[in-house]
């Protein structure tokens, strides 16, 4: 692929000098990093190409990562495919991983109009670079199992059940689908959502769909999103969970809200918030307030921890003991008082009720999903309760995680570097099974793991705790047969 910079058209570029100069030249530049061997590389090429084509009057530029590590390393480029946005030659912006939507807008706000006299796309748009751009997000839906075009893929259902999921999607500016309701979320992602939407003190509409099978199976078809919650605003899709906080923390969200006028909630009473306790006297509203500071972790539940009353209560146990967390209870059961009265404080009808330091946590889904993504070890270390583990110690716990331990750029199903990509080739091809941590997740393990073993590339394999080394000695190892022997002493 070639050509002369801009005019539509990619290309590649063979030395930092070149790349200078033309990053002088005035014009907005995207440079692209990629590699031959990686597959959603080449997808995201040809969206690279397309968007060369709309947006003539910008350079657009390919470098091939590893071989052209004087460039990425200048720009900390870690794993492919990755896209830095200059203008005015200065670095304005970056993007990493196989994400067409995000490309598209990324380059119509760092290169402007299509057209002269048109606006850029806005960044809710989800695509900017016409069909091509759609196809091949649906080519990457194949192969990451999922796709981010919202709602523009629509097959397989029919059209009575199309309409009705337009109109709930349309019944609100600012549309919601989860699990539960605002008041009593029924998973952790749902909630974490409904507090952004919150926090950015917007009007949104919600719909649970937990009671709608028909709905909850039609949507992840209707918009091409296999999960919830699912978040719209005037008709197009936003995104799931990750998405939203993302783009709340970057500023993005309010950016999106503001420039489609978006209702922002008033000062009356009660709007778009959790409602104060009522109703209680404040002889119980003291007690209340006492008992759930009672312990650092509170947890009103049916029955004991040694004789749990429901299955909910005893996996809230359950985890708090998997934690290794010191912990107190209420067995609401035995005080009706209590009982009631707590639904009323909390805003939360069900039991158990799980609160760290007065804070109310939730019920067992939330719990329990925390749980898994890790969230619940880490407020219980912020608070204080659990002991920070030393990074040495993660290190070891990591490295021990499993006999022979691989510590890469990706996933053994998605490589996001060549020597990664040729490790795992070589353990699969001896059928050697294998864990795996990928290093581009957490900047504390990649770093701390370079002092900890004294080795300062990756990928890096372990068996039984002990360093075996890197790409190189890998790859010799299996070259002698000596490979499978050495990973099974």
């Amino acid at each position: 692929m070639g050509g002369g910079g801009a005019g539509g058209s990619v290309k590649d570029v063979k030395s930092k000098v070149e790349l200078d100069g033309l990053r002088q030249s005035g014009a907005p530049v995207i440079l692209h990093f990629w590699a031959s061997w990686c597959e959603p590389s080449k997808h995201m090429d040809q969206v690279f190409s397309h968007l060369s084509t709309d947006f003539p009057n910008s350079h657009f530029l390919r470098v091939e990562a590893e071989e052209q590590p004087e460039i990425s390393e200048e720009y900390s480029v870690s794993a492919v495919p990755s896209f830095v946005f200059f203008k005015d030659g200065k670095v304005v912006d970056k993007l990493e991983g196989a994400d067409p939507s995000s490309l598209a807008n990324k380059v119509a706000k760092v290169a402007g109009s299509i057209n002269p006299g048109e606006a850029a796309a806005p960044a809710s748009l989800g695509m900017a670079a016409g069909p091509t751009v759609l196809e091949t997000v649906q080519d990457l839906a194949k192969v990451n199992g999922t796709s981010q075009t919202g709602n523009q893929v629509q097959a397989g259902f029919d059209d009575k059940l199309k309409k009705r999921l337009q109109q709930l999607i349309d019944s609100h500016q600012v549309m919601l689908f989860m699990k539960g309701t605002p008041e009593e979320p029924k998973c952790g992602f749902s909630r974490k959502v409904v507090d952004v939407l919150k926090n950015e003190k917007v009007k949104f509409g919600t719909f649970d769909i937990l009671s709608d099978n028909e709905v909850r199976e039609g949507l992840k078809k209707f918009s091409n999103w296999p999960t919830f919650p699912q978040l719209y605003c005037k008709g197009e899709l936003l995104g799931g969970c990750d998405i939203v906080i993302s783009m709340h923390e970057s500023g993005e969200l309010k950016e999106v809200f503001r420039d489609h006028g978006v209702d922002i909630v008033g000062s009356e009473p009660g709007t778009g918030g959790t409602s104060e306790p009522t109703g209680l006297s404040a002889n119980l509203n003291s007690r209340l307030q006492s008992l759930i500071n009672s312990s650092p972790v509170m947890l009103f539940m049916k029955g004991k921890p040694d004789e749990p009353k429901c299955g909910f209560s005893h996996k809230v146990v359950e985890i708090l003991k998997q934690e290794k967390v010191d912990f107190k209870s209420f067995d609401i059961l035995t005080d009706d008082d209590v009982r009631q009265g707590l639904k009323v404080y909390s805003n939360w009808s069900s039991y158990p009720q799980l609160y760290i330091k007065g804070e109310l946590i939730g019920g067992s889904d939330i719990v329990l999903e925390m749980q898994k993504s890790g969230d619940l070890q880490k407020i219980l270390t912020e608070k204080g309760i659990l002991k920070k583990e030393t990074l040495e110690d993660r290190l070891r716990s990591l490295i021990s995680s499993s006999p022979v331990m691989l510590f890469m750029k990706g996933t053994p199903d998605a490589p996001r570097c060549g020597f990664s990509s040729k490790v795992v080739n070589a353990l699969k091809e001896e059928g050697v099974n294998f864990g795996s941590f990928d290093i581009l997740t957490d900047d504390e393990v990649r770093q701390g793991l370079k002092v900890f073993s004294n080795w300062p590339t990756f990928p890096q394999l372990y068996y039984k705790g002990e360093l075996i080394g890197g790409c190189d000695i890998v790859l010799e190892l299996r070259n002698n047969g000596e490979l499978k022997a050495t990973l099974s002493e």
